[in-house]
């Protein structure tokens, strides 16, 4: 079973500071998101891994990437039996549901499953 890459997420305390400093220093873009507050990143590259910057959703300031997995619920049971936690429980929201799990030393690491 392959578990790509597919999104990369800065979580911030201050999500418009971060896009003002982001944006002058690379150039991006801010597209809305599906979540008051959130933004994806556009960096003028066609096929560029989707990436967002968004407010804080109950934790602290991360960077993080998500991983392209086919069952949000079975992987976190098999990641909390390999050890590690759940960091966010699954959200569902139209067309994805996500979550955040930690590797037992507390690398933080995001799920998303389409459908």
């Amino acid at each position: 079973m392959s578990s790509p890459i597919v999104h990369a997420e800065i979580r911030s305390t201050d999500p418009d500071a971060t896009r003002l400093f982001f944006g002058a220093l690379f150039g991006w873009s801010f597209p809305e998101g599906a979540i008051p507050g959130y933004t994806y990143v556009d960096s003028g590259v066609p096929d560029a891994l989707p990436a967002g910057i968004s407010p804080l959703q109950g934790g602290n300031p991360l960077v993080t990437f998500f991983v392209g997995i086919e069952d949000i619920d079975a992987t976190i049971a098999e990641a909390t039996r390999l050890g590690g936690s759940v960091v966010q429980e699954p959200l569902r929201v139209p067309g994805v549901a996500f979550a955040l799990i930690a590797d037992p030393a507390g690398q933080v690491v995001g799920l998303a499953q389409q459908g």
